[in-house]
């Protein structure tokens, strides 16, 4: 009876191990989502444009934001698992990862941004990729491509650790009316033309 029992058993313990081995080996190894280190990288080639990554403490650029979101589960640039309602974005050139306040130049709200991947690529006045919960929070979704400043801000630990939970950070209020007319005509006479 023993025998027959252990010879029963073989092939459930095959699958059992099969199944065990399946699930730890392969696939994509993702990277715990953290601040440290902050990787800068080297240049890299897209469609032919070279982009070279570089520490950019004062950036502050006018542009446009485009979104993305069906890359679910997909691995971003600094090797984090991409979650589209997270509070994240792409950018060419920025640290990763790095944080930004994106201003909406139709509405003058503001957001914090974690910068964890790379993008958008194409036409040269995309500055920033939003994912589809920061192009919901910056109330941009709809549109597709809005106007917007982006800069490199430096939050605080309270803000980073919401936005590395996938959460929001610390709501922003808008910027003055007449700071709003300011970008807006800056923008026209700069991106706007082109």
């Amino acid at each position: 009876m023993s025998g027959s029992l252990t010879g029963a058993l073989k092939p459930i313990f095959a699958i059992a191990l099969v199944s065990t081995l399946a699930a730890c080996g392969g696939g994509t190894k993702f990277r715990a989502v953290s601040d440290v280190p902050v990787r800068v990288g080297p240049p890299y080639k897209v469609r032919g444009v070279t982009y070279t990554p570089a520490n950019q403490p004062g950036y502050d650029v006018l542009g446009y934001a485009t979104w993305y979101g069906k890359e679910s589960g997909n691995q971003v640039a600094n090797g984090e698992r991409f979650r589209p309602d997270w509070i994240t974005a792409a950018h060419k050139t920025l640290p990763l990862p790095s944080y930004v306040e994106v201003t909406s130049l139709d509405t003058g709200r503001r957001i914090l941004v974690r910068v964890n991947d790379r993008g958008p690529y194409g036409e040269s006045a995309r500055v920033i990729d939003l994912s589809r919960g920061a192009a919901e929070a910056l109330g941009i979704r709809a549109k597709g491509k809005a106007a917007v400043r982006v800069r490199v801000v430096d939050p605080s630990e309270k803000d980073r650790a919401a936005l590395r939970k996938g959460k929001t950070a610390q709501e922003l209020p808008p910027i003055t009316p007449s700071a709003l007319t300011n970008l807006q005509s800056q923008f026209e006479r700069g991106v706007g033309t082109r």
